[in-house]
């Protein structure tokens, strides 16, 4: 039976209620389950999206989001179409809407890694198919249900756990936020003070029964967490890398912060990752470290979130 009807968009998590994102949650968990040992091209047993093509906006440059919807597509049964922004007529001027009504007519889903997040949103409102929101410049929700399910193969239920998140409060911290929330766990964000997370974020959450703290002190978000995350320092588009490289020094995720998190604590870092910058080389690639599997599971998140907004599952 379908959680929802067909053409529902994921472009935040703060959109779903809960109970939505456990459905896709377990969905991905159980679908990964049965995939083992299978080959990665071999489609799943009941195609759920044959006869299906999504397609994928890239405005920025990609390798784990391309690659992992493009699989996820291949697994489901369907097909995937591959657009360069720069390369369409939305890069000769053609607006985001227009672009919208007529992609509506070919494909059946689009995906769209986007400059700004209101492209994606001018998309979904525009267009008559689901929109996937594979990052913008406010936040990657897609990332944020790929890190909860790492979370939860180590943890089981990330309910009132403690999760420290250390550097730029940028868009995956926004999505970080929107998840403590929607998922029940603890958060604690050291961020210098220019480079704190989006304010109208955190309102959001706390407004939600959110616990979630601020601080500027990367030892004492990282005391007794159970997840410690990061992310690159310098994201594409940023103009002031030098001024981020200064401020964010002193939050690089050291073993020394390691070993204030609790003696199981993961590691996690969306990729690409720049040792020596926001992580040690000891924690990347030292033993609690997830990365890998965070990065597997983008593909087994993504395809949940496929199924769901085609009213799949």
């Amino acid at each position: 039976m379908s959680a929802t009807a067909p053409n529902s968009h994921f472009l935040d998590l703060k959109d779903l209620p809960p109970d939505v994102l456990r459905h896709i949650l377990d969905t991905a968990k159980a679908w990964k389950a049965v995939r083992a040992g299978m080959p990665r091209g071999a489609v799943d047993e009941d195609a759920p999206l044959a006869g299906h093509t999504l397609a994928m906006i890239f405005e920025k440059s990609s390798t784990r989001t391309r690659i992992s919807f493009e699989m996820a597509m291949r697994q489901l049964g369907g097909s995937s179409v591959v657009l360069q922004g720069a390369a369409m007529q939305l890069g000769r001027g053609e607006s985001v809407a227009d672009t919208a009504r007529v992609i509506s007519r070919y494909v059946d889903a689009v995906m769209v890694r986007a400059e700004t997040h209101a492209t994606v949103v001018e998309l979904a409102d525009a267009g008559t198919v689901p929109v996937i929101n594979a990052l913008t410049d406010r936040s990657h929700p897609c990332q944020l249900m790929a890190d909860m399910l790492t979370l939860e193969e180590h943890f089981g239920s990330m309910e009132r756990r403690r999760v420290a998140w250390i550097g730029d409060g940028n868009n995956v911290a926004t999505s970080l936020i929107e998840a403590a929330a929607r998922f029940g766990f603890s958060l604690v964000l050291a961020c210098p003070e220019d480079y704190r997370p989006s304010g109208d974020a955190t309102a959001w959450a706390e407004a939600e029964g959110g616990d979630i703290t601020l601080t500027q002190d990367p030892l004492d978000a990282a005391s007794g967490a159970d997840a410690v995350i990061t992310d690159t320092w310098v994201s594409m588009g940023d103009a002031d890398a030098d001024a981020r490289a200064q401020a964010l020094g002193p939050f690089q995720v050291t073993p020394d912060i390691m070993n204030k998190a609790s003696a199981d604590a993961m590691f996690l870092h969306c990729l690409p990752a720049h040792r020596g910058e926001e992580v040690a080389a000891e924690v990347i690639d030292g033993p609690q470290s997830a990365v890998w599997d965070e990065a597997e599971n983008r593909l087994h998140a993504q395809k949940a979130i496929l199924a769901w907004c085609l009213g799949k599952i």
